[in-house]
């Protein structure tokens, strides 16, 4: 049942996957690290998140410039700064601002205890796609969604940029001569397609389960690294007939813990038990925690939700949108598995559209509700009236 990624059938390397996997990890190291694109000088970036006074005093001095902050627009109008914009929005980095101030624009844990961080203005510099790819390398990094950006100068540190080589050929050699990584924003753009595109079985093993004695667990990996994506196999369900299906995204508080804050974990024991019962079908458990801002930040997401904030409201100042997932790789799996139409056990009507984007026919939406408890009362009462979730 599984395959290789190094077999004939797998797909070939995909350098610039390598390349983000790469600068995803240098994020989340604090590293600073270059972004090119199109014939435009290269753009020096650095998490907000681990900004410090000796990484903002390190941007200035190798671009010859400073930094702006590039956050989000459901993160701008969370700080009430007019025209909103659209993604992303560079808010200019004055000079009293210091790195605990520059971490504070991203961080909406403690708006309510420092609501004056002002004045707040717009950056001169028009923002580019390189911007835009450097939040988007902050959300598959699972950070807040906000980057330090700066365009690299010719009074930058030496060797510095002198504008004639071409755009991504010069940024990477001005990235290497400065021992920095570097990563294209068209790479980052495709990341998530060639992600579920590249998805290969990489094992899989008998489980029995409590509830489903006849499972098969099935792993799922990019082919250049990544995080699995896991299949839960029950029974020997038919590749002829639509397959009782749902898309589970892991929960690691609802799902091991047995939080109380949501319905994760029932929904997911629950399917198990109602796949069984059914004779056979297929739960995909898809490493998207939080909705696809993953699990620290949905950890933020809950102290806002503790400071009056619902589950909608918390994603937004964060400045993600109330759902980040994308079901492309769920549709690869599926795929993969030889099952092309599916009942799907939902009650969110964004995952049958989701599926049925990605080629997937949803032949049929099986309800899957549990009653509320006095924890997540609040919590699935905001998904069905904001959410559409149908409960």
């Amino acid at each position: 049942m599984s395959a290789s990624p190094n077999s004939p059938d797998a797909p070939a390397s995909n350098p610039g996957l390598v390349a983000v996997d790469r600068a995803v990890g240098d994020l989340r190291r604090g590293l600073p690290l270059v972004i090119t694109g199109g014939a435009a000088a290269p753009l020096l970036v650095l998490a907000t998140e681990y900004a410090s006074a000796e990484g903002l005093a390190l941007l200035e001095r190798l671009a010859g410039a400073r930094p702006a902050i590039a956050v989000t627009a459901r993160r701008v109008e969370v700080l009430k700064l007019s025209p909103k914009g659209e993604d992303p929005v560079l808010l200019a980095l004055s000079p009293h601002f210091d790195a605990a101030l520059v971490q504070s624009l991203a961080d909406p844990t403690g708006d309510l205890t420092n609501p004056l961080r002002g004045p707040l203005r717009r950056d001169a510099r028009v923002p580019t796609a390189a911007d835009l790819a450097a939040v988007q390398l902050a959300k598959l990094a699972q950070l807040l969604p906000s980057a330090l950006t700066v365009v690299v100068t010719t009074s930058g540190a030496a060797p510095a940029w002198d504008g004639h080589e071409g755009g991504h050929e010069g940024g990477q050699i001005w990235a290497a001569a400065h021992g920095l990584l570097s990563v294209s924003q068209a790479d980052v753009a495709a990341y998530a397609a060639a992600a579920a595109d590249g998805l290969v079985m990489v094992g899989d093993a008998r489980v029995p389960l409590a509830d489903a004695e006849n499972t098969r667990i099935v792993a799922f990996r990019p082919r250049d690294g990544g995080i699995e994506h896991l299949a839960i196999v029950i029974g020997d369900p038919s590749r002829s007939a639509p397959v009782l299906a749902r898309l589970h995204s892991e929960c690691f508080t609802g799902d091991l813990l047995g939080s109380m804050r949501c319905d994760c974990g029932e929904q997911l024991r629950g399917a198990i038990r109602a796949i069984a019962e059914a004779g056979g079908g297929v739960l995909l458990y898809l490493a998207q925690e939080g909705r696809g801002i993953g699990l620290v930040n949905k950890l933020r997401a809950y102290r806002l939700q503790d400071q009056g904030f619902d589950t909608v409201e918390a994603n937004e100042r964060l400045g993600f949108e109330p759902d980040e997932r994308v079901f492309a790789a769920a549709a690869r799996m599926l795929s993969l598995l030889g099952f092309s139409q599916v009942r799907l056990m939902t009650n969110n009507p964004l995952k049958v559209s989701g599926l049925e984007g990605f080629g997937v026919a949803v032949v049929e939406r099986v309800p899957h509700a549990f009653p509320a408890n006095d924890h997540n009362a609040a919590y699935l009462n905001t998904k069905a009236t904001r959410s559409g979730h149908l409960l």
